[in-house]
């Protein structure tokens, strides 16, 4: 119960909250894109929805980093790397004709 109070409070940084904004955004545009069926893939409307709230998910990552490197500061990063790998999927769905 408690670590899903700390989920729910948007003041504080929390990358579990990042984490579960960008994942369910790049699966929801998957899912609108016509996944699991190559054949019927096509961009929608729907998915500059899912683009908004991976790119809050980015945001939520960046609020996590700290001023001093460490390796928990390094674990961020890679995490932005891949926010931005999780956008540029979004953008590619999207534009499937």
């Amino acid at each position: 119960m408690r670590f899903l109070v700390s989920v729910l409070r948007l003041r504080q940084p929390s990358l579990v909250r990042a984490i579960l904004l960008s994942v369910g955004a790049f699966t929801a545009s998957l899912r609108l894109a016509g996944f699991p069926y190559i054949g019927n893939l096509r961009g929608s409307r729907w998915q500059i929805l899912a683009l908004l709230v991976a790119a809050w998910g980015m945001a939520e990552t960046a609020r996590c980093l700290q001023r001093r490197w460490s390796l928990y500061h390094a674990g961020v990063l890679i995490l932005l790397y891949a926010n931005l790998m999780i956008l540029a999927a979004i953008v590619v769905l999207l534009a499937v004709p």
